[in-house]
């Protein structure tokens, strides 16, 4: 295995900061000298309200879709005080950029970069699945950021009944007529277009924190542009569950049936890749 961080900023110089951990499986029956078999990726986006980035939605996650043999990675990206939109969405769109352009050293098919994000970051990542078309007229740079399709976890889509908390930390700064005009795009079930890539979706139906009537809201939306999706809405389970994994969470809690989100989202990403893993 292949362990080590890129500084996103020292690569991509619009940028305030960001870091992309690199996990990569080096199997030795993999690449030219055999069948030249290539991997797909996934990029994991952990949440925290925009206001911090949770290491328990990070490598534990990673390592889960590593096993499943994809090459994996974190971002670490930067959040309030220090930045607000659309900072987050460039770091995630040169995370997948930069994955796209060096695929061939990582061993990773570049048609074949899925993102994965988690309650805020899971708003990130919905927010690169509905704005990437639009991301190179932010920075006046081109960026080959489409994802082949996202998995979103219990994520933040709409501040109509989302996390409030997760709206200001990302509009911080903003006067209150420039946020009203930016929710127009920040309320994600309405920028869903025919650019939208496919989406698999879960959440809980006793989550609190960001009731499941996001992800019903963002599927609803995927739906009526005709666009790809699997959706599960799990009866039990607070906020944060992240893997399900009991090693992560809290004992007791009802996460056990949770946990089969992963070899579901493996599953859904695997309509779209042409490798066999």
């Amino acid at each position: 295995m292949k362990a080590y961080t890129v500084d996103l900023a020292k690569e991509y110089s619009f940028l305030q900061g960001g870091k992309l951990q690199c996990i990569l499986g080096d199997f030795p029956w993999d690449g030219e000298n055999t069948f030249g078999w290539k991997r797909p990726a996934v990029i994991v986006v952990p949440g925290g309200g925009y206001g911090s980035v949770s290491k328990r939605e990070g490598e534990p996650v990673a390592f889960e879709f590593l096993a499943k043999g994809f090459q994996a990675f974190v971002l670490w990206y930067e959040v309030s005080p220090s930045a607000a939109y659309p900072e987050q969405l460039l770091e995630v769109s040169a995370a997948v950029d930069y994955v796209k352009k060096n695929a061939e050293e990582m061993n990773v098919n570049g048609e074949e970069i899925f993102v994965v994000g988690f309650s805020a970051g899971g708003h990130l990542t919905a927010n690169l699945a509905v704005e990437h078309q639009n991301v190179a007229q932010k920075v006046g740079v081109a960026l080959d950021c489409k994802p082949t399709a996202v998995g979103l976890g219990y994520p933040v889509i709409s501040k109509i009944n989302g996390h409030q908390g997760s709206y200001e930390n990302l509009l911080r700064g903003y006067t209150e007529e420039a946020q009203t005009e930016l929710l127009k795009v920040l309320n994600l079930d309405q920028s869903v277009s025919e650019h939208t890539p496919p989406a698999f979706i879960w959440s809980t139906a006793a989550d609190q924190a960001v009731p499941c009537d996001n992800a019903l809201r963002y599927a609803m939306a995927l739906a009526k542009h005709g666009i790809e999706y699997e959706l599960h809405v799990y009866p039990r389970g607070v906020h944060g569950a992240s893997t399900g994994s009991l090693e992560i969470n809290p004992e007791g809690a009802e996460f056990a049936r949770i946990k089969t989100w992963v070899g579901n989202c493996v599953e859904f990403f695997r309509m779209y890749t042409v490798e066999k893993v």
